[in-house]
């Protein structure tokens, strides 16, 4: 798997779970500690990954590391046991709720679904980070019209839907040590996604622009505050037929053309 970041961004790639292999510094400097993203990967909307990895090392001003979490490796590691049920419509339905054994339970970290398309520098979004809290996500009111999404996949509906799809994690939260690889692997969908381990008072809020849904959120005129800093193709994004004229699909297209270019100018210079 290739990684690409734009070379004034500050990133640390990585390419399994873990394992950090190459990393740069934003003005070669490595005294920050880069803030971990972790994004689901699924083989099947792996370009949809790579978008939205180099989305977020394009703007970030900050160091960051990405990890992308791949169920075939962690099933390698021991990590990850449970059996796809049938309205998993990811490979990283339940693995996202490993962030906090992957950092260690040290820390904040993010998980994203890969489906996100960022358009603003991810510190903003670090510097809303609070300590109180042990985890902090947009908290949607939403429930889907449609009975498919993606590539045909069941669209279900229930309680704090979306919520899990991007979270920033306290990992050295006392409650977040409950997110071990058995219970992960263990607990029911309802418990993991409705995070059912914590108390209300214990989950802090983001804006929504954070997590902007695409067709269900909407941008209104001359309301800055509503302009997306993150694009979430909830329902399929262009990288599927049936979603190519979704909204926000030209900024995707854009972003995955301006991948492409670097990724073939590097392949060319490794020639």
């Amino acid at each position: 798997m290739k990684f690409m970041a734009d070379s004034n961004s500050a990133t640390t790639m990585t390419i399994s779970n873990g394992d950090v292999k190459s990393e740069t510094c934003n003005n070669g400097s490595s005294e920050k500690k880069p803030f971990r993203i972790f994004v689901g990967y699924d083989p099947r909307e792996d370009l949809a990954y790579q978008v939205c990895h180099h989305s977020i090392t394009k703007r970030s001003s900050i160091p960051v590391e990405i990890t992308p979490i791949i169920q075939s490796d962690l099933r390698k590691k021991g990590l990850y046991w449970r059996e796809r049920g049938q309205l998993e419509s990811t490979e990283f339905s339940f693995s996202r709720f490993l962030t906090p054994h992957l950092s260690d339970y040290q820390g904040w970290a993010m998980f994203v679904d890969c489906d996100f398309l960022y358009l603003a520098d991810i510190k903003e979004l670090t510097d809303l980070i609070d300590d109180k809290y042990a985890i902090m996500c947009v908290q949607h009111d939403y429930t889907p019209k449609e009975t498919t999404k993606m590539d045909g996949a069941v669209q279900t509906v229930y309680p704090r839907k979306n919520w899990s799809s991007m979270v920033l994690y306290n990992c050295g939260h006392p409650k977040n040590k409950t997110l071990s690889p058995e219970i992960v692997n263990t607990q029911t969908g309802a418990f993991l996604h409705r995070f059912q381990w914590l108390e209300d008072e214990e989950i802090g809020s983001i804006p929504f622009v954070w997590n902007f849904l695409e067709g269900h959120n909407r941008v209104v005129e001359k309301d800055p505050t509503t302009q997306p800093k993150a694009v979430h193709y909830t329902r399929g994004g262009p990288w599927f037929d049936a979603w190519k004229d979704c909204e926000f699909a030209d900024l995707w297209l854009n972003e995955m053309e301006e991948y492409n270019k670097e990724n073939k100018k590097e392949a060319d210079n490794a020639k």
